[in-house]
C-alpha cells in the first residue's frame, strides 16, 4: 500500500523518514535473498516496501546506499562497544569485530553471497577516516590498518565464516599483530 493523505500517520517528518528507511531496508534485504541487486528495480523495491518512489530518492541515490546506511548503523553500534574499552589489545578489538559479524551473520553472508562485500570495505575506510589529505605517515598507517582489516574479514567471509572470534583473535596474536 502506497502512502497517501488518508494513510500517512500524523508522526513527525523524522518519524516518517525512519519508517521509510526501515521499510526500504527490509524490502532490500528480502529481495536480495531472492536475486542479485542488479536484478532489483527501484519500482520493485518501493512496491515491496510500500512507499512512494520519491521516498526512495529523498533518502538514497542508488540501491547500494540502502545497504551502506544499514552497514553504518551496525558499525555505529560496534564503535560504541569499541569505545568502551579503547585500550584493549588489538586482538581483543578484532575479536569484538568478528563477534559483531557472527551476531549479524545472515546479513553479512547475504552481502558476501551477492558480491557486495566491497561495501564493507568502504565502511571500514570511513571508520579509519582515510583520505588523501592526511599527513603522509598517518595516511599510510591508516591505509595499512584499514585494508589489512578488510583483507582478514574478506578471507574469513570467503572461507565461510567458519573460524570463531576466539580463533581469529588467537591467530592475530600468533602473527604478532
Amino acid at each position: 500500500m502506497r502512502q497517501n493523505i488518508r494513510n500517512v500517520s500524523p508522526m513527525s517528518n523524522e518519524g516518517r523518514n525512519a519508517y521509510v528507511i526501515e521499510h526500504l531496508t527490509n524490502a532490500m534485504l528480502d529481495l536480495l535473498k531472492e536475486k542479485p541487486i542488479n536484478d532489483i528495480s527501484i519500482s520493485e523495491l518501493v512496491d515491496k516496501a510500500q512507499v512512494g518512489r520519491a521516498s526512495f530518492y529523498r533518502n538514497y541515490t542508488c540501491k547500494e546506499d540502502i545497504l551502506k546506511m544499514y552497514l553504518n548503523k551496525l558499525f555505529k553500534e560496534l564503535q560504541a562497544d569499541w569505545d568502551k574499552d579503547s585500550n584493549a589489545p588489538l586482538s581483543e578489538q578484532l575479536k569484538k569485530l568478528i563477534m559483531h559479524f557472527e551476531n549479524n551473520r545472515s546479513f553479512y553472508e547475504l552481502l558476501n553471497n551477492r558480491g557486495l562485500a566491497y561495501l564493507l570495505k568502504d565502511t571500514i575506510l570511513d571508520i579509519f577516516k582515510l583520505n588523501p589529505e592526511c599527513e603522509m605517515a598517518e595516511a599510510y598507517v591508516k591505509a595499512f590498518a584499514a585494508y589489512a582489516l578488510y583483507g582478514w574479514v574478506d578471507i574469513w567471509f570467503q572461507r565461510g565464516m567458519k573460524e570463531s572470534a576466539d580463533e581469529i583473535a588467537e591467530l592475530f596474536k600468533k602473527c604478532g599483530l
